[in-house]
């Protein structure tokens, strides 16, 4: 199911006169797929996990969109949260062992960006591409040489759910996800300090520039990026800001056939989306996947419950 196209890159202060405007700088734009720089973990650090104390703490602080919010106390039990994105390489060890078929290789693809020379008409940004997989993500003829380490994405909650299960551990919560997202920010009164660093070098994979005309790669990278390029958090674990979306295992809302996604990603811009706040929130389809939505994995701690 397609859902909402919105749903992908969710709302933001973009306007189409501002694309109408800026749509005269597309000639001037590279590739978006090629990063300005290499970085990966260390080959030894590849799927190791954090721990993530018990405690409370305020959820949905300082909302800006409407689906955030209210701020709420919520108490969470404490549990170990894989410290990168589930890789492509990981991917494809959990397809080899147990010869698992993605949802979108069975049913026609996933959803692609695309810089359009039509910016200013939204449609015109995502297509649903029936090349695109996870061993395709740019559609027919791509494939992942060189990105072994980069987050695996057109992977569906169902097929992220079957690798948890395959790797012994789950899918966090969203509460799970906004609480170790929210323990490893630099600075709890700076909602973007996951972004940016002070001076303002880069702390994550997001757009910067014009969106979606114009990505300066000023944070490097123009697409995904290997897991562990950035500084990882106060909890240790990398990129839980941008890079790509990441599924959770809670519903979006009573009555609302989507899960949460979280994180922002690579597409979220100071100009557009904002979601790379760790209380934001979108929402999409179990059964569908983009190429901007990843996932990690978590396990729980056998460990009294500590509520302080």
């Amino acid at each position: 199911m397609i859902g909402n196209l919105k749903t992908w890159l969710g709302g933001g202060a973009f306007t189409a006169a501002l694309a109408v405007a800026a749509v005269a700088l597309w000639p001037q734009l590279g590739p978006t797929s090629a990063p300005a720089n290499s970085c990966t973990l260390n080959a030894g650090s590849l799927g190791g996990f954090v721990d993530i104390p018990g405690g409370g703490f305020v959820m949905g602080v300082d909302p800006v969109f409407p689906e955030e919010g209210p701020p709420r106390k919520v108490l969470v039990s404490p549990f170990r949260l894989q410290a990168h994105e589930v890789t492509n390489s990981q991917f494809a060890a959990f397809v080899e062992a147990t010869g698992y078929v993605t949802e979108a290789e069975r049913n026609g693809g996933s959803a692609r960006f695309s810089q359009s020379d039509t910016p200013e008409i939204f449609l015109s940004w995502w297509s649903l591409d029936a090349g695109a997989t996870w061993r395709t993500p740019e559609g027919a003829g791509s494939d992942l040489a060189g990105r072994d380490l980069h987050p695996v994405v057109h992977v569906s909650l169902n097929d992220a759910r079957a690798y948890a299960a395959w790797a012994g551990r789950r899918i966090p919560t969203e509460v799970e996800w906004e609480y170790a997202a929210s323990r490893g920010l630099f600075d709890p009164m700076d909602p973007e300090s996951g972004v940016r660093a002070p001076d303002g070098s880069a702390r994550a994979n997001i757009w910067t520039g014009l969106f979606p005309v114009l990505n300066s790669r000023r944070d490097g990278f123009a697409g995904t990026a290997p897991v562990g390029c950035y500084e990882p958090g106060l909890t240790g674990a990398y990129d839980m800001i941008g890079n790509v979306w990441e599924w959770t295992d809670s519903p979006f809302a009573p009555a609302v056939p989507r899960f949460t996604i979280k994180g922002g990603s690579y597409l979220c811009g100071e100009d557009y989306c904002q979601r790379y706040r760790v209380a934001a929130r979108e929402s999409l389809e179990r059964d569908f996947s983009t190429a901007h939505i990843g996932f990690r994995i978590v396990q729980d701690k056998e460990e009294a419950h500590d509520s302080r």
